[in-house]
């Protein structure tokens, strides 16, 4: 948080129009499966109108959920699409009907195009089991273990061209344990993961 004085993408009109003048307003929630942190998200009841979740897995058990509680859910498959440019644009189609203030990106296992992200400035949040800098991508928590780091986590941050590396919004730190494997620090990860993206 210390770069904040000094980080133009915390001074810009935009940054202050949205975060500093007005509250957020509507948001559009992002999955691939099970969504647990898409339902930390509703459950916190953070005072955003939740217009829609959007699955690009027909079958993420998440869809259901969120149906049950009154949230609209669409479903754009990638495999419909023969490239990501393509399935992005049917992506960002679906978005823009909902009109969001903001994307919350939560489990959704896709590499957005610099295109897509482009046309959502300083809009798209994700979380992401590590504490970023450190093992941005996938299998984070068997690299944190086989790297012998004594603190692993989740960061919460915008959403840039470059993968996992926008500003950090928070950071939550758990301890690795001797004897830890990859499911049981998954665990403690995701457990800061529900409470730090509300």
């Amino acid at each position: 948080h210390g770069k904040r004085g000094s980080d133009p993408f915390f001074n810009g009109p935009l940054f202050h129009l949205r975060h500093c003048g007005n509250p957020m307003k509507s948001a559009v929630i992002l999955i691939s499966g099970r969504g647990s942190n898409m339902q930390a998200l509703v459950e916190a009841k953070p005072g955003l109108e939740w217009r829609a979740v959007i699955s690009n897995r027909p079958n993420a058990a998440g869809l259901e959920w969120a149906a049950t509680r009154g949230i609209e859910t669409r479903i754009v498959d990638h495999k419909a699409y023969p490239s990501r440019e393509a399935f992005d644009a049917a992506l960002a189609q679906a978005v823009d009907s909902f009109s969001p203030d903001y994307l919350f990106l939560a489990g959704f296992m896709r590499i957005l195009t610099e295109g897509f992200i482009d046309r959502y400035p300083r809009s798209i949040l994700n979380i992401h089991p590590s504490l970023l800098p450190c093992f941005p991508g996938l299998d984070t928590h068997r690299r944190a273990i086989a790297s012998g780091v004594k603190l692993h986590g989740a960061t919460v941050h915008f959403v840039t061209p470059a993968l996992d590396h926008g500003p950090i919004l928070v950071q939550a730190a758990v301890p690795v344990l001797d004897g830890d494997t990859e499911d049981s620090l998954a665990g403690r990860v995701l457990a800061q993961e529900h409470r730090i993206y509300p």
